[in-house]
């Protein structure tokens, strides 16, 4: 049996993952691809508390690393739980959120250390890393009027535009640097963007 394909969606607020998930699930169904859709922090019943406890608003400002270790703690739970099971399988895995998110969030935007970041990648993926990221690319303004549009907003949603500026650049230069990457114009209409996703995929279904 051959492995499952990783795919996860990348992006800063308001870039439109939701909307893409929705579509990149209708196009595996579509090509009969078995698929489990899943995000982080979460996926599994454990992680998905830590969820809520990582972007519940406190008063208590939070460190640095225990962010940090809040979301690779989920994550742990998630690969082993969820993740690794369903590749193993032959299931396609399509995620909102991985990884990346933590270079660029606890990371870049949070001027983390990016060193102990390489540690707990290192220790926890286990080399369960994506086939493709489909990075949503939009302009903070753009994207922070999409987020002032919703019934509820995050911790995250009402950082600053700096740190929403931060997180757009950092997604970016990590984009140049790995080529499982693939930047999709999300300030487009919705057709182009849908579009420019089922070239990814195709092109990942082409190498399967």
């Amino acid at each position: 049996m051959s492995k499952g394909r990783f795919i996860t969606l990348e992006g800063g607020e308001g870039s439109g993952k939701s909307t893409a998930l929705s579509f990149i699930e209708t196009w595996l169904t579509s090509h009969k691809i078995d698929y489990i859709a899943t995000r982080e922090p979460g996926g599994t019943e454990l992680a998905e508390e830590i969820r809520a406890l990582f972007l519940q608003e406190r008063e208590e400002k939070v460190h640095e690393l225990t962010e940090l270790l809040l979301v690779f703690a989920a994550r742990t739970q998630h690969i082993n739980e969820k993740i690794k099971p369903a590749i193993e399988q032959g299931v396609w895995v399509l995620s909102d959120r991985f990884v990346d998110s933590s270079y660029v969030y606890q990371g870049a935007a949070r001027s983390g250390d990016i060193k102990k970041i390489d540690i707990l990648a290192d220790w926890v993926l286990e080399g369960y890393l994506p086939d493709l990221t489909i990075l949503l690319d939009v302009p903070v303004e753009i994207g922070l009027k999409r987020v002032e549009q919703r019934a509820k907003n995050d911790r995250l949603d009402r950082e600053s535009v700096r740190f929403h500026e931060t997180v757009r650049n950092a997604f970016l230069e990590r984009a140049s640097q790995h080529d499982h990457y693939k930047i999709v114009d999300a300030s487009q209409p919705i057709l182009g963007v849908n579009h420019d996703i089922e070239m990814c995929l195709q092109y990942l279904n082409n190498k399967h």
